[in-house]
């Protein structure tokens, strides 16, 4: 029965969710039973491609990014395919009507993980985060309005600030990381070698106004998606606050993180706010 393999898929798609991401997956678990395995199946999609250019070492990444693509195609075409991350992808696509171009400029954004390591204008680093973020979440936006168009337009703008805001903490982070391992650096006009509070705070402030305005869309949000993309915020904020509060050079030699600890209190926090319509 193929319903019993979709279920599985879908289950695998949960399961790249729990073990990649603890936060995400807390967040994805906010959200109402009924869109839940649409957004667990987006990013799983989303998180395989990130890992073939991030940390296939040693294999061909832009044979394997090809073949991925070809194969979410088959499986498009088919409406069916045995690899159950593209199976599950495939179906949440079809139901949510999630546009191709979407599909399309997050792939572009992958490949360019597997020959640009700096980004020297505004407009280079724009582009790749709209296609690595803003895309990302603008699918979700899709699962979260149901197929109501004209919500869709009304907030995709804030969809897609929350979106880059999510992705410039994640660059802040990885900072480390991106340096010394993946020899990259997202951010025109920062020389991560002398990496300062200045480049650091200047930063900071840029995402500080993305998530401002993201804000003011996740208010508007359905009641079934609210908690779960106010829970990622929170979150997100809070990585933000510890990210500004520790050293420059710290960042750059080190990986900060929020501990389980306080992500059980964000939580709680999160509720009381939702619960007492604060949000």
């Amino acid at each position: 029965m193929k319903q019993l393999f979709d279920d599985v898929s879908f289950k695998c798609s949960k399961l790249v969710t729990k073990n990649y991401s603890t936060s995400f997956s807390l967040a994805v678990y906010m959200l109402s039973p009924t869109i839940r395995e649409a957004i667990y199946s987006i990013y799983g999609f989303v998180r395989f491609a990130d890992e073939i250019v991030d940390t296939f070492h040693g294999f061909d990444k832009e044979t394997l990014i090809t073949e991925f693509e070809d194969e979410y195609y088959k499986a498009y075409d088919r409406g069916i395919s045995l690899n159950p991350i593209l199976n599950s992808f495939q179906q949440t696509v079809k139901e949510y009507n999630i546009g191709d171009d979407l599909i399309q400029a997050f792939l572009r954004s992958m490949k360019l993980d597997l020959i640009k390591s700096d980004y020297h204008s505004k407009e280079e680093y724009d582009a790749y985060i709209y296609g690595s973020a803003d895309v990302v979440g603008l699918m979700c936006l899709k699962v979260f309005v149901a197929g109501d168009n004209a919500r869709y337009e009304q907030l995709k703008d804030e969809a897609m600030r929350l979106g880059s805001a999510f992705q410039k903490v994640n660059f802040l982070r990885d900072l480390k990381d991106d340096n010394l391992v993946l020899n990259r650096n997202y951010f025109p006009g920062v020389d991560l070698n002398s990496f300062d509070e200045k480049a650091k705070t200047a930063i900071i402030n840029e995402i500080e106004e993305d998530f401002r305005v993201a804000y003011e869309g996740i208010v508007k949000l359905p009641m079934e998606a609210k908690f779960g993309v106010y829970t990622a915020y929170v979150y997100y904020r809070k990585l933000l606050k510890k990210l500004e509060n520790t050293p420059c050079h710290e960042i750059g030699s080190a990986r900060i993180r929020v501990s389980n600890y306080t992500k059980a209190g964000l939580l709680a926090k999160s509720f009381v706010s939702y619960k007492l319509k604060l949000v």
